[in-house]
């Protein structure tokens, strides 16, 4: 019976009241996206970004902003980080973090080209053999490369 009353009351308060009521109890999260992307060659395209942690190397990604769709996200973040279009997108994984707070949506792709320019946040742009990755890649993100290969990735024939 309470949890009935409760339910009538949420629903007839004025909205910008419950937006306040989650906003104040809920947690935050930031949310990104990621992208597994692979070339005719089958290899894996990796970023050294300048401010991730020593010696910065990762997947290709980005955070989403406000209004905007996981997809245009990462094909945004590829278009101005490294000038890449990818083709046949595919949602691979999400993954929650506690520290820092954050929720990814990492995607597997196929690249349209090569990198054409490096935007001021990559230090370097490079494809490597997924048994070749290079030294200092997390060992998360070496398992999420794998995994995406394991479940199918697309490359090239």
């Amino acid at each position: 019976m309470l949890r009935d009353l409760m339910g009538t009351i949420w629903r007839r308060m004025p909205g910008k009241l419950k937006h306040w009521a989650v906003r104040s109890t809920q947690q935050r999260f930031t949310v990104t996206v990621g992208a597994v992307i692979s070339d005719e060659a089958g290899r894996i395209l990796l970023l050294r970004h300048r401010f991730r942690p020593s010696p910065g190397w990762g997947i290709p990604g980005g955070f989403i902003e406000q209004g905007e769709q996981p997809a245009e996200a990462l094909r945004r973040e590829l278009r101005e980080e490294v000038g890449l279009e990818v083709e046949e997108l595919e949602l691979f994984a999400t993954r929650a973090f506690k520290r820092p707070r954050q929720v990814e949506i990492v995607f597997r792709c196929r690249a349209l080209g090569q990198t054409d320019h490096l935007s001021f946040e990559i230090k370097k742009a490079a494809w490597f053999h997924p048994h070749e990755m290079p030294e200092g890649l997390p060992r998360d993100q070496k398992r999420l490369v794998k995994l995406a290969l394991a479940d199918g990735a697309k490359t090239h024939d």
